[in-house]
């Protein structure tokens, strides 16, 4: 209502300003990813690098407002520069934007590598930049959808030694930047980096491995479409898994059925040769989580263990 009684009609809001010009270099499938959760809380993606076709369509798609420039003129423009590059290019890459002058006191420095804490940007703190990694827990593809699979995933938080009063607001801005996109920090020290990334790349890489040799195996085995077969027993054995942990371990090794996973492994071996060895190091580990989660005793530990020791080639 108005002074004079009257209803004003609902308040019109002000629109959100872009609080940081942000920078991408570059427009990869997790840097356009990335920098498109930016723009989606309120930042302006100002510029980006990209050289391939690729990545040129995929910032044309995810980053529409952001200038095409050299990796060193996007970070020059930038309040937020983010890094996101393969992990074993970032090194370089960090050395040549620290000798190139691009650098300025406040900047915010982000890269997204999972394996690398901030000791590698190291180069560029020395130009009194805020050094950040943001690293996300979700496979990324480079498309459109994956900025709503970003807002509900973790991301990975180093921001250094966090006894420091710099280092502290570091961690603070990192963590406030994953809570503007949607999605959850969890901080990783820096020493845990690599660690961290291990396990990642072991789950959701070796994951998809483990799929298509499963796939590969019901095809010759003249099943076919093998994924939906698979579908709801994977999507079930996964969620089993994340809820229960070994207790959800089910088959012939969780029996302590040494005979099955005999012969498994007689018709791997003649059949998908390939696949026989991930076969037989995978249950040698599920034996023991099995054992260790007292699903089977020790005599079906051993008798599990022979069996694959007398069928290896």
């Amino acid at each position: 209502m108005t002074a004079s009684g009257k209803d004003a009609g609902p308040a019109t809001p002000e629109p959100r300003p872009a609080r940081l010009d942000v920078g991408v270099v570059s427009a990869g499938r997790v840097g356009a990813v990335m920098g498109a959760a930016l723009a989606g809380a309120g930042h302006s993606v100002v510029a980006a690098s990209a050289v391939s076709r690729a990545s040129r369509a995929r910032a044309e798609e995810l980053l529409p407002d952001a200038e095409i420039l050299p990796p060193d003129q996007v970070v020059r423009k930038a309040d937020l520069a983010l890094l996101a590059v393969p992990d074993d290019v970032l090194p370089g890459l960090v050395r040549g934007l620290a000798a190139s002058g691009c650098l300025r006191p406040g900047q915010i420095l982000v890269h997204t590598c999972g394996a690398h804490g901030v000791g590698v940007l190291g180069p560029a703190a020395e130009h009194d930049v805020l050094p950040i990694a943001l690293h996300p827990a979700m496979t990324i593809t480079g498309r459109a959808e994956d900025v709503t699979r970003l807002a509900g995933a973790c991301v990975g938080v180093t921001a250094g030694d966090a006894s420091t009063e710099d280092a502290e607001a570091a961690w603070l801005v990192g963590e406030a930047l994953v809570v503007e996109i949607g999605a959850e920090p969890v901080r990783v020290p820096e020493e845990l980096r690599p660690l961290y990334h291990a396990a990642l790349a072991h789950g959701a890489n070796h994951l998809i491995t483990l799929v298509r040799e499963a796939a590969d195996i019901l095809t010759n085995a003249g099943i076919e479409p093998a994924e939906r077969v698979l579908a709801p027993l994977l999507s079930a054995a996964l969620d089993n898994a994340l809820r229960h942990g070994d207790r959800a371990l089910t088959g012939p090794v969780a029996r302590g059925d040494a005979g099955t996973v005999a012969t498994h492994l007689r018709e791997l071996d003649r059949r998908a040769p390939a696949s026989a060895d991930l076969y037989r190091a995978l249950a040698r580990r599920t034996a023991e989580r099995a054992r260790d989660g007292g699903l089977i005793g020790p005599d079906d530990t051993a008798n599990i263990a022979d069996a694959l020791e007398r069928h290896s080639p």
